[in-house]
């Protein structure tokens, strides 16, 4: 069982944003580059790279998705761990904020001494907090998920659901709105965490007209063993038969993630141009990814 690897859907950026991403902290790096040919996108580039330990996929295949609120990265700066967590925050929103949009200054809440969220150039939506956690450690950067618009108040919902779904799954902190908050009720989540996969995500809920909502330009990657898993993650998740395809679903709360097999990791990494080639021709008309049709034309 593999983390969880957040996709970053971007229009011709993905190369540079990753470059840009494995200078933003320690222990970030690109994994590798490489290039999927004659798709409906035309060529695109598709790379792996980590953040603080935090794996991440990228690819650049054109301007059919936008980057949005809807799924942010949390980073924590924790001073238990990191005694100088106070100027990493500062520094590190500098980065963040040059040339992107802030949508809450970097300042005191009644949550954090320091807490800040920001769209960075590429539109990508980032969350900065000083934090420090009791209990089990979080890792350094969770992907957090806001349910809003036709799925506002669903956000402790989902998460049970997804806590059914994946193995040695469990609930984190939990904290419910007291009351009344506005178009927010009583009993919605204002913030909450939970673990599947190996991986911490974070779930909220707003019900504000924020004018946007879960879309592919931000999907979870989930990569698999075998064809029994994939089959298993695609009947338990799918729930629009329109979305699926290459291995893209969306679940029944619009959040889409792809099921992809460690095999299709191997030959992206690794692969001859020749057998990369073969396989992205194989693949593109299939929705649900079939394993031995993959490694038939790996094989040629």
């Amino acid at each position: 069982m593999l983390p969880i690897k957040p996709h970053l859907w971007f229009d011709n950026q993905a190369k540079e944003a990753a470059e840009f991403y494995a200078a933003l902290m320690p222990d970030s790096a690109i994994s590798y580059v490489n290039q999927l040919h004659n798709t409906p996108s035309g060529d695109c580039d598709i790379i792996e790279f980590t953040i603080a330990g935090q794996p991440f996929m990228a690819i650049s295949a054109g301007p059919l998705f936008k980057f949005n609120p809807s799924i942010s990265f949390m980073i924590n700066f924790d001073p238990s761990r990191d005694p100088d967590a106070a100027r990493h925050i500062d520094e590190v929103w500098s980065k963040l904020t040059a040339g992107g949009t802030v949508m809450m200054p970097l300042d005191r809440y009644p949550f954090s001494e320091r807490y800040g969220w920001v769209a960075d150039k590429y539109g990508v939506s980032w969350q900065l907090i000083l934090t420090n956690p009791a209990g089990e450690p979080r890792p350094v950067i969770i992907p957090s998920m806001m349910f809003t618009g036709a799925v506002a108040g669903k956000a402790e919902e989902a998460i049970d659901f997804y806590c059914s779904v994946f193995k040695e799954s469990k609930r984190g902190t939990t904290a419910s709105r007291p009351e009344d908050m506005g178009p927010d009720k009583a009993g919605t989540l204002l913030f909450a965490d939970f673990y599947i996969n190996q991986t911490w995500l974070a779930a909220m809920d707003s019900a504000h007209n924020h004018g946007f909502g879960f879309n592919e330009a931000v999907s979870l990657l989930i990569e698999c063993e075998t064809q029994e898993e994939i089959d298993y993650y695609w009947s338990a998740l799918s729930a629009d038969p329109k979305a699926g395809q290459c291995g893209w679903l969306k679940d029944k709360y619009g959040v889409s993630w792809q099921i992809s097999s460690t095999f299709m990791s191997e030959v992206l990494k690794n692969g001859t141009p020749q057998q990369i080639d073969r396989v992205t021709q194989a693949f593109l008309p299939m929705k649900k990814f079939d394993m031995a049709a993959l490694q038939k034309a790996y094989q040629g």
